[in-house]
């Protein structure tokens, strides 16, 4: 083992594996409530049709410059108390919170799309370190076991955090319709109070039930602390082959999903619904179904989680991410070839249960695949860099399809999401490509 790197992995127990996970669960409850009402958050203050990518663009930005940035700084930093990778976790958290609290409270639509830059640039630095953390922890033989944990505890924050706002008025009563004065509703004002306070709690559970194992020469971790930003772009030259081949897998992967995330929601209250817009009766239904259907894929990506601890150990995480993709890219191609009508609620529901599986894989069996290729010295800066392969897909489409949606009006909210669905089957065809350095 080389001098200034953690000392020799053990296993840990299940116990262990959890406490290290369970910040995630508040993490994805904040995404969960982003994904699920940025856009109706945007359109209750005004915003257009084709703005919408644009206005979400905070977050591939932001991941492109703070995520390796993030990993380079993680891997060489060392706090006596804190250790490496947590001190990123708890001030992104805090910050993440605060956005939250703030963001229904937006005035305007320049103070939401502000808040969302803060938003994900904070998620970002608790996140990005995240992925590293397990593989610091963890020896290779537990790795998909550790990442299927975290991909356990992001379902379980995710399904609460898509149904919450649902909740709030069906079982309190709370108002979920916009007015003049109120223009995004109180349950939504609620739902990020909430998330505000668990992501918070979450993420310093973690920092204080797990422990960080100290370089085993701290004199020659000073002298790794000294080696500029330079080392992103030499990393990014010298790639492992595994991990050229898992970024072709996740460019499309990540396309597929910010189709899905931006204009799902809104193309149920429009295009399946037919609300004329957010004041009328339909659109809150909407987003509602759209909002079920989330907390669908999320709750069965709980429980596929769940079984890819048990199939991990049988079945290569090759094999499990190609049949996950194929899943989900089935199941959200055809959402656009579902008929209005009392089954609607249960034919999505359908269609994003291979979602659910195809996202469970994603979470976990492209970072099982890759943190057997990397070195352990660099495991923070490499997990940063192949998070460009995340974040470069949804700056372009959000680029392209802003335009393409301004200039050719009969490209629909719902004809991006299908096209998303097109591009996790293309996914799953790239990762029978992938093999081991």
């Amino acid at each position: 083992m080389k001098s200034g790197q953690p000392t020799t992995q053990i296993a840990s127990s299940f116990l262990s594996i959890w406490n290290m996970s369970f910040g995630f669960f508040g993490i994805q409850f904040g995404w969960g409530l982003q994904m699920g009402n940025m856009s109706s958050i945007y359109e209750y203050l005004g915003a257009s049709e084709s703005a919408l990518p644009l206005l979400w663009l905070a977050a591939p930005i932001t991941g492109l410059i703070i995520q390796p940035i993030i990993g380079h700084f993680s891997d060489r930093t060392w706090h006596p108390i804190l250790g490496r990778r947590r001190p990123y976790f708890l001030v992104g958290a805090i910050l993440a919170s605060l956005a939250l609290f703030l963001m229904p409270r937006s005035s305007a639509l320049w103070m939401a799309a502000g808040l969302l830059w803060i938003l994900d640039a904070s998620v970002n630095v608790s996140m990005e370190p995240f992925r590293a953390f397990v593989a610091d922890l963890l020896p290779e033989r537990q790795r998909t076991v550790g990442f299927a944990m975290q991909s356990v505890f992001i379902g379980a924050g995710a399904v609460l955090a898509s149904k919450l706002p649902g909740w709030l008025h069906s079982q309190f009563g709370i108002t979920s319709t916009s007015s003049p004065d109120h223009p995004i509703p109180q349950t939504v004002h609620l739902a990020f109070t909430i998330g505000a306070v668990v992501f918070l709690l979450s993420v310093l559970w973690t920092v204080v039930t797990t422990k960080e194992t100290p370089p085993t020469d701290l004199n020659e971790f000073k002298k790794l602390q000294n080696e500029g930003m330079g080392e992103i772009a030499t990393a990014i030259r010298s790639m492992p082959g595994t991990m050229r081949q898992l970024a072709s897998v996740q460019f499309f992967t990540w396309m597929a999903l910010f189709c899905m995330w931006i204009f799902f929601p809104v193309a149920v209250a429009r295009d399946l619904l037919g609300a004329t817009g957010p004041q009328d009766p339909l659109y809150p239904q909407g987003i509602t179904m759209a909002n079920d259907s989330f907390a669908i894929y999320n709750l069965v990506a709980f429980f596929a989680a769940m079984a890819f601890l048990y199939l991990g150990r049988k079945f290569s995480a090759r094999a499990i991410h190609t049949v996950s993709l194929l899943l989900g890219g089935i199941g959200l191609a055809t959402v656009g070839l579902l008929p209005r009508g009392d089954n609607l609620s249960l034919l999505l529901g359908i269609c994003f249960a291979g979602v659910g599986i195809a996202w469970a894989s994603i979470l976990s069996m492209p970072y099982a695949m890759l943190s057997a290729s990397i070195p352990s010295s660099k495991m923070g800066v490499y997990m940063g860099i192949f998070n460009l392969f995340i974040v470069l897909p949804q700056i372009l489409i959000a680029v392209i399809v802003s335009r393409a949606m301004e200039f050719f009006p009969q490209i629909h909210r719902m004809n991006v999401v299908t096209f998303g669905g097109t591009c996790l089957i293309l996914a799953a065809i790239l990762t029978l490509r992938i093999h081991h350095d």
